[in-house]
Protein backbone atom coordinates (compact mmCIF):
# COMPACT_ATOMS: atom_id res chain seq x y z
CA UNK A 1 0.00 0.00 0.00
CA UNK A 2 0.80 3.60 -0.51
CA UNK A 3 2.45 5.46 2.75
CA UNK A 4 -1.31 8.04 2.50
CA UNK A 5 -3.74 4.69 1.84
CA UNK A 6 -6.76 5.34 3.73
CA UNK A 7 -5.55 9.17 4.73
CA UNK A 8 -8.48 12.05 3.99
CA UNK A 9 -6.61 15.60 3.83
CA UNK A 10 -8.17 18.72 3.38
CA UNK A 11 -6.68 21.14 1.46
CA UNK A 12 -7.53 25.14 1.34
CA UNK A 13 -7.06 26.79 -2.22
CA UNK A 14 -6.09 23.78 -4.36
CA UNK A 15 -7.50 24.71 -7.22
CA UNK A 16 -4.09 25.91 -8.99
CA UNK A 17 -0.82 26.42 -7.83
CA UNK A 18 0.97 25.73 -4.70
CA UNK A 19 -2.60 23.81 -3.27
CA UNK A 20 -2.95 21.81 -6.41
CA UNK A 21 0.74 21.01 -5.36
CA UNK A 22 -0.14 19.51 -2.10
CA UNK A 23 -3.26 17.77 -3.30
CA UNK A 24 -0.87 16.13 -6.11
CA UNK A 25 1.79 14.64 -3.69
CA UNK A 26 -0.50 13.63 -1.25
CA UNK A 27 -3.02 11.50 -4.00
CA UNK A 28 -0.11 10.48 -5.54
CA UNK A 29 0.89 8.52 -2.03
CA UNK A 30 -3.13 7.35 -1.51
CA UNK A 31 -4.60 9.65 0.65
CA UNK A 32 -8.19 10.44 -0.88
CA UNK A 33 -8.28 14.70 -1.09
CA UNK A 34 -10.79 17.03 -1.01
CA UNK A 35 -9.72 20.43 -2.19
CA UNK A 36 -11.39 23.61 -1.45
CA UNK A 37 -11.58 27.41 -2.72
CA UNK A 38 -13.78 29.77 -4.00
CA UNK A 39 -13.99 29.11 -8.00
CA UNK A 40 -16.08 26.13 -9.21
CA UNK A 41 -14.32 25.65 -12.39
CA UNK A 42 -10.73 25.72 -11.36
CA UNK A 43 -11.70 22.93 -8.33
CA UNK A 44 -13.43 21.29 -11.41
CA UNK A 45 -10.11 21.07 -13.48
CA UNK A 46 -8.33 20.37 -10.84
CA UNK A 47 -10.51 17.31 -9.79
CA UNK A 48 -10.45 15.95 -13.35
CA UNK A 49 -6.55 16.10 -13.26
CA UNK A 50 -6.85 14.10 -10.52
CA UNK A 51 -9.06 11.73 -11.88
CA UNK A 52 -9.37 9.35 -8.79
CA UNK A 53 -10.21 9.83 -4.98
CA UNK A 54 -10.72 13.65 -5.18
CA UNK A 55 -13.53 15.63 -4.21
CA UNK A 56 -13.96 19.24 -4.46
CA UNK A 57 -16.35 22.00 -2.60
CA UNK A 58 -16.87 25.62 -3.13
CA UNK A 59 -15.79 27.93 0.15
CA UNK A 60 -14.61 31.03 1.05
CA UNK A 61 -11.48 30.97 3.17
CA UNK A 62 -12.39 34.10 5.11
CA UNK A 63 -15.30 33.03 6.03
CA UNK A 64 -15.88 31.16 8.79
CA UNK A 65 -19.30 29.27 8.60
CA UNK A 66 -18.48 28.14 4.92
CA UNK A 67 -15.02 26.82 6.29
CA UNK A 68 -17.08 25.14 9.61
CA UNK A 69 -19.48 23.59 7.00
CA UNK A 70 -16.94 22.35 4.17
CA UNK A 71 -15.01 20.63 6.91
CA UNK A 72 -17.91 18.86 7.95
CA UNK A 73 -19.11 18.00 4.50
CA UNK A 74 -15.66 16.51 4.17
CA UNK A 75 -15.25 14.28 7.52
CA UNK A 76 -18.91 13.19 6.77
CA UNK A 77 -17.36 11.92 3.41
CA UNK A 78 -14.54 10.21 5.15
CA UNK A 79 -13.30 10.87 8.41
CA UNK A 80 -10.30 13.59 8.19
CA UNK A 81 -6.90 13.05 9.11
CA UNK A 82 -4.69 15.62 7.18
CA UNK A 83 -5.27 19.40 7.05
CA UNK A 84 -3.62 22.15 5.22
CA UNK A 85 -4.15 25.77 5.29
CA UNK A 86 -2.86 26.73 1.93
CA UNK A 87 -5.09 29.42 0.40
CA UNK A 88 -3.47 32.85 0.66
CA UNK A 89 -3.21 36.21 -1.23
CA UNK A 90 -0.90 38.85 -1.49
CA UNK A 91 -0.82 43.44 -1.52
CA UNK A 92 2.20 45.38 -2.10
CA UNK A 93 2.20 48.96 -1.27
CA UNK A 94 4.53 51.61 1.11
CA UNK A 95 3.75 51.32 4.37
CA UNK A 96 2.59 54.35 4.70
CA UNK A 97 0.14 54.19 2.29
CA UNK A 98 -1.07 51.10 3.08
CA UNK A 99 -5.67 51.38 2.68
CA UNK A 100 -7.10 49.80 5.86
CA UNK A 101 -9.55 47.99 4.21
CA UNK A 102 -6.35 45.93 1.88
CA UNK A 103 -4.73 45.18 5.27
CA UNK A 104 -7.93 43.79 6.41
CA UNK A 105 -8.40 41.97 3.34
CA UNK A 106 -4.69 40.22 3.67
CA UNK A 107 -5.05 39.38 7.40
CA UNK A 108 -8.89 37.79 6.49
CA UNK A 109 -7.34 35.60 4.07
CA UNK A 110 -3.72 34.79 5.25
CA UNK A 111 -4.58 34.49 8.91
CA UNK A 112 -8.02 34.49 9.73
CA UNK A 113 -8.31 31.84 7.00
CA UNK A 114 -5.44 29.56 8.22
CA UNK A 115 -7.35 29.73 11.60
CA UNK A 116 -10.27 28.94 10.81
CA UNK A 117 -8.89 25.51 8.93
CA UNK A 118 -7.01 25.10 11.63
CA UNK A 119 -10.03 25.35 14.18
CA UNK A 120 -12.28 23.41 12.71
CA UNK A 121 -10.16 20.75 10.73
CA UNK A 122 -8.65 20.61 14.10
CA UNK A 123 -11.44 19.61 15.56
CA UNK A 124 -12.45 16.86 13.26
CA UNK A 125 -8.64 15.23 13.30
CA UNK A 126 -9.29 15.42 17.66
CA UNK A 127 -12.25 13.49 17.00
CA UNK A 128 -11.05 10.66 14.83
CA UNK A 129 -8.25 10.21 17.05
CA UNK A 130 -5.39 12.27 15.19
CA UNK A 131 -3.43 13.47 12.22
CA UNK A 132 -1.76 16.05 10.94
CA UNK A 133 -2.05 20.01 9.64
CA UNK A 134 0.30 22.20 8.00
CA UNK A 135 0.00 25.70 6.65
CA UNK A 136 1.74 27.80 3.69
CA UNK A 137 4.17 30.47 5.43
CA UNK A 138 6.13 32.27 3.08
CA UNK A 139 10.00 33.74 2.93
CA UNK A 140 8.06 36.81 3.66
CA UNK A 141 7.08 35.52 7.74
CA UNK A 142 10.79 35.41 8.46
CA UNK A 143 12.23 38.05 6.37
CA UNK A 144 11.18 41.51 5.86
CA UNK A 145 9.80 42.75 2.39
CA UNK A 146 9.56 46.62 2.08
CA UNK A 147 6.02 47.43 0.51
CA UNK A 148 4.47 44.06 1.75
CA UNK A 149 3.78 44.90 5.27
CA UNK A 150 0.46 43.28 5.32
CA UNK A 151 1.54 40.43 3.88
CA UNK A 152 4.77 39.72 6.10
CA UNK A 153 3.05 40.44 9.16
CA UNK A 154 -0.07 38.29 8.15
CA UNK A 155 2.77 34.98 7.38
CA UNK A 156 4.76 35.96 10.66
CA UNK A 157 1.64 35.79 12.58
CA UNK A 158 0.31 31.85 10.30
CA UNK A 159 4.04 30.89 11.63
CA UNK A 160 2.94 31.75 15.56
CA UNK A 161 -0.52 29.97 15.27
CA UNK A 162 1.32 26.71 14.18
CA UNK A 163 3.98 26.73 16.70
CA UNK A 164 1.22 27.48 19.48
CA UNK A 165 -1.44 25.10 17.83
CA UNK A 166 1.39 22.99 17.96
CA UNK A 167 1.87 22.66 21.54
CA UNK A 168 -1.76 22.95 22.71
CA UNK A 169 -2.44 19.73 20.19
CA UNK A 170 0.15 17.89 20.21
CA UNK A 171 -1.77 15.92 23.28
CA UNK A 172 -4.49 14.95 20.98
CA UNK A 173 -2.08 13.61 18.63
CA UNK A 174 -2.22 16.63 16.10
CA UNK A 175 0.65 17.24 14.49
CA UNK A 176 1.18 21.13 13.18
CA UNK A 177 3.58 22.72 10.81
CA UNK A 178 4.17 25.32 7.91
CA UNK A 179 6.33 25.14 5.41
CA UNK A 180 8.12 28.83 4.03
CA UNK A 181 8.67 28.84 0.66
CA UNK A 182 10.70 31.48 -1.09
CA UNK A 183 10.03 32.47 -4.53
CA UNK A 184 7.58 30.28 -6.22
CA UNK A 185 6.26 30.36 -9.59
CA UNK A 186 2.64 30.94 -9.32
CA UNK A 187 -0.08 33.20 -10.80
CA UNK A 188 0.42 35.05 -7.38
CA UNK A 189 3.73 35.79 -7.95
CA UNK A 190 4.09 36.46 -11.74
CA UNK A 191 4.57 40.12 -11.29
CA UNK A 192 7.83 39.20 -9.20
CA UNK A 193 9.06 37.01 -12.41
CA UNK A 194 8.32 38.97 -14.80
CA UNK A 195 10.29 42.12 -13.42
CA UNK A 196 13.97 40.93 -14.46
CA UNK A 197 15.33 43.49 -11.53
CA UNK A 198 13.03 42.11 -9.15
CA UNK A 199 13.28 38.66 -9.93
CA UNK A 200 17.72 38.58 -10.10
CA UNK A 201 17.59 40.74 -6.79
CA UNK A 202 15.51 37.74 -5.26
CA UNK A 203 18.07 35.20 -6.45
CA UNK A 204 20.95 37.10 -5.38
CA UNK A 205 19.49 36.17 -1.82
CA UNK A 206 19.43 32.86 -3.01
CA UNK A 207 22.42 29.90 -2.01
CA UNK A 208 20.95 27.71 -4.63
CA UNK A 209 19.76 30.29 -7.27
CA UNK A 210 16.85 28.97 -8.77
CA UNK A 211 13.05 30.41 -7.97
CA UNK A 212 11.04 27.18 -6.54
CA UNK A 213 8.33 25.28 -8.24
CA UNK A 214 5.05 24.53 -7.18
CA UNK A 215 5.57 20.48 -6.35
CA UNK A 216 9.01 21.39 -4.39
CA UNK A 217 6.66 22.63 -1.38
CA UNK A 218 4.10 20.08 -2.47
CA UNK A 219 7.09 17.68 -1.72
CA UNK A 220 7.72 19.50 1.69
CA UNK A 221 3.97 19.51 2.83
CA UNK A 222 3.77 15.63 1.51
CA UNK A 223 6.83 14.69 4.66
CA UNK A 224 5.32 16.90 7.45
CA UNK A 225 1.80 15.50 6.67
CA UNK A 226 3.34 11.76 6.56
CA UNK A 227 4.19 8.91 8.57
CA UNK A 228 7.92 9.65 8.20
CA UNK A 229 7.58 12.80 9.86
CA UNK A 230 5.60 11.46 13.16
CA UNK A 231 7.87 13.18 15.48
CA UNK A 232 7.76 16.36 13.96
CA UNK A 233 5.20 19.24 15.10
CA UNK A 234 5.45 22.96 15.81
CA UNK A 235 8.02 23.38 12.81
CA UNK A 236 8.37 25.92 9.91
CA UNK A 237 10.33 24.64 7.35
CA UNK A 238 11.95 27.09 5.05
CA UNK A 239 11.64 25.55 1.15
CA UNK A 240 13.60 28.23 -0.66
CA UNK A 241 16.86 27.71 -1.89
CA UNK A 242 18.51 29.33 1.48
CA UNK A 243 17.10 32.63 1.09
CA UNK A 244 16.37 32.68 4.84
CA UNK A 245 19.86 32.53 5.46
CA UNK A 246 19.95 36.14 3.55
CA UNK A 247 18.33 39.53 3.44
CA UNK A 248 14.78 40.17 1.96
CA UNK A 249 14.34 41.50 -1.12
CA UNK A 250 14.37 44.95 -2.46
CA UNK A 251 11.34 45.83 -4.04
CA UNK A 252 12.30 49.20 -4.66
CA UNK A 253 13.56 48.35 -8.02
CA UNK A 254 10.57 47.02 -8.85
CA UNK A 255 9.69 51.24 -9.28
Amino acid sequence: MAALTGQHAFITGGGSGIGLACAAALHADGAHVTIVGRTEEKLHNAAASLQTNVDYLVADIGDEQAIAEAVQRANEKMPLTIAVANAGTGSASPFLATDSAEWQRVLDTNLNGTFYTFKYAGQALAANGGGAMCAISSIAGARTHQMMSAYCVSKAAVDMLVKNTADELGAMSIRVNSVGPGLVETDLSQGLHENPAMRDDYLSCMPIARTGKADDIGQAVRFLCGPESSWITGVVLPVDGGHHLRRGPNLGVMT
